[in-house]
This record gives structure tokens, C-alpha cells and sequence, in this order.
């Protein structure tokens, strides 16, 4: 694999790769559940957006950028970590958001501000369009603005993932143990797409499961196989990995969080003092259990956790209805 891009280091790595055994006995379904901690790579409360960033962010400054420009939800992840990344390589940031501005700012909003991010509240408006909107206006004023699509999912992006399977599988090495299946979150494709092209690249036998948190198998399925196989053109990849995408655990849509959330958020944070957000990895988490107690996964269990946990104090009425 082609490990010659332009890379900078906005990230605490590697992260850790530990056991859940108390986590795997409340589950109890014949399987060892293991987590990758990738809401521990460092800037502004981590996450995986940050893999992604360091190529990203290179990228820009190779291309003499003078602001970062991306989009998302309110909630967004991706936004708070770009914010992050801009401020700690002296770019600006402007994010594009969905919705209207709201009059007590929580959860990754209130980071974003923090972190010295411009915010453009989109409305009902196609954020693909305001955002081109937000960078036209920055080129007029002379600036050199860097745009980075939805969750950072290009190829130069994706690439963050594909070295993330290199890091994981190393870790597992040396303590003795492989994983018979992997499974992670997945919306826009990036993060998919790396961990495909790096299992791919190593030849790695088990099985890949994407959770979808917001979009049905065709599409998403169609977006991530264009991206795979543009992320394995640039990292000179012959054959990536297969993923396996589940759709039947979008509930009430994007960022509603219901009673399989709410039970996976709780059961993670009572066996072993970890936390997931309600929107990605509580989602995701969600259906490994499902497909744990369903005997579709079997083995030794890998979930990949992609960070979120701010998303955790936006949520905090509907966290309350569990009590």
C-alpha cells in the first residue's frame, strides 16, 4: 500500500485496543467483544475525523489554504473535529451547517464556537450549495479557502482509515489475537472505504459490518463502493476488503435516538466506563448487540468506536428517560 501522501500529525496515536470482557458477559451471546478507541486520537474530544484530517489538512496546506470549509449537522463530529484541526494548524474555519442557530448552543455546537470556528447556518438550504456559497464569498475576499465534503470522505481522506487497519492490525499482533469480525459505524463513507482498502491490503479473512446511521443499503452501498474504489486507485490497493452494510437500525432516522441507543449507550457505560454518543457509535454499538443475540457474529469482535461522545450533552432529556 502507497504510504507516501503529504501527512501531518494531529493525532495521538495509536490508539488503544483493549477487551470488554464485563461488557461481553452483560451481552452474553458466545462472543469476546474488543474496542478500538478512536474517541481517544486527542484534538477537541477526538474522534475518527481526525485520521482522516491529517491527510486532509496536509493536503490543504500543500495547496497553500488559508481556511478549512466543510459541512455537517449541528451535531456534527466532522465539524468539531475540521474546527480542531483548523485552529491547531492556524487556519480558519467556516462551517455550514444544517438547521437554524439555536438559542442555547450545545453539545459539538458549543465546541465549534469554542474552537474559533465561523458558523453558517444553512436552514432549510442544500448545504452543498451554501457551502459553495461560503466559499465564493472567501475567495472575493482573497482568501484561499480549502473545501472538505461531508465527514471528509475523498480519497485523500479515506486514506486516514486505510493506515488505521495497518495501526489496529499491528496492535493485535503483538497481543496474540485476530478479530473473526470488525464492526463500525458508517454515514458518509470514509471511514468504510479506509478500513476496506487496508483489510484488503493485508488480506485479512473475517467480516466487515457497517452500521448505517442514516442512509438505506443501495445508496449507501453505491457511495462507499465509488469511494473504495477511488481510495484503492490512490493507495495502489488490488483488491479491498468486502463490507457488509445493515440498515435495520435507522429507528426514528438521523440523530433520534431511541431504546436501543439508550440501551447500548447504558451498557457500555455501566460495564466498563465507556461512552458512546447517541447518533453514531450508540447507534452502531446498538447493532452489534442485535447481531450478537441474533448469532451473526461469532469469535473474537472488533468495534471499531469513532468517537462522538459530545453529542452525549445535547441528549440529555432523552438520556433522562432511562432512569
Amino acid at each position: 500500500m502507497r504510504t507516501d501522501l503529504p501527512v501531518v500529525s494531529l493525532t495521538q496515536l495509536p490508539t488503544p485496543l483493549h477487551s470488554l470482557p464485563r461488557f461481553s458477559a452483560w451481552l452474553d451471546a458466545g462472543i469476546e467483544v474488543w474496542i478500538k478507541r478512536d474517541d481517544l486520537t486527542g484534538l477537541a474530544m477526538g474522534g475518527n475525523k481526525l485520521r482522516k484530517l491529517n491527510f486532509l489538512v496536509a493536503d490543504a496546506l500543500q495547496q497553500g489554504a488559508s481556511d478549512l470549509v466543510t459541512t455537517g449537522a449541528a451535531q456534527s463530529n466532522h465539524c468539531r473535529q475540521t474546527a480542531a484541526a483548523a485552529a491547531r494548524s492556524g487556519l480558519g474555519c467556516h462551517l455550514v451547517l444544517r438547521g437554524h442557530a439555536t438559542d442555547r448552543p450545545g453539545g459539538n455546537v458549543l465546541l465549534d464556537q469554542l474552537l474559533g470556528a465561523k458558523l453558517h447556518w444553512a436552514g432549510v438550504a442544500d448545504t452543498r450549495q451554501a457551502m459553495a456559497a461560503a466559499v465564493s464569498q472567501l475567495q472575493a475576499r482573497g482568501r484561499q479557502p480549502y473545501a472538505i465534503p461531508l465527514g471528509g470522505s475523498t480519497p485523500i481522506g479515506a486514506a486516514g482509515y486505510a493506515t488505521a487497519w495497518l495501526e489496529m492490525a499491528q496492535q493485535a499482533r503483538r497481543q496474540g489475537i485476530d478479530f473473526d469480525a470488525v464492526v463500525f459505524a458508517t454515514s458518509s463513507g470514509g471511514t468504510q472505504a479506509g478500513i476496506s482498502v487496508g483489510a484488503g491490503d493485508l488480506g485479512w479473512p473475517g467480516e466487515l459490518h457497517g452500521i448505517s446511521v442514516d442512509h438505506k443499503v443501495p445508496h449507501l452501498q453505491a457511495v462507499t463502493t465509488a469511494l473504495t474504489q477511488a481510495t484503492a486507485e490512490l493507495l495502489v490497493v488490488s483488491s479491498p476488503h468486502p463490507v457488509i452494510i445493515h440498515d435495520d437500525y435507522l429507528g426514528g432516522g438521523y440523530g433520534v435516538m431511541g431504546a436501543p441507543e439508550r440501551e447500548a449507550i447504558q451498557a457500555l457505560a455501566r460495564n466498563e466506563g465507556v461512552l458512546v454518543d447517541p447518533v453514531y457509535t450508540g447507534r452502531a454499538l446498538a447493532g452489534l448487540i442485535d447481531l450478537g443475540r441474533r448469532g451473526i457474529l461469532h469469535g473474537r469482535v472488533l468495534f471499531w468506536h469513532t468517537g462522538g461522545t459530545p453529542a452525549l450533552f445535547a441528549y440529555e432529556d432523552d438520556l433522562a428517560l432511562g432512569e
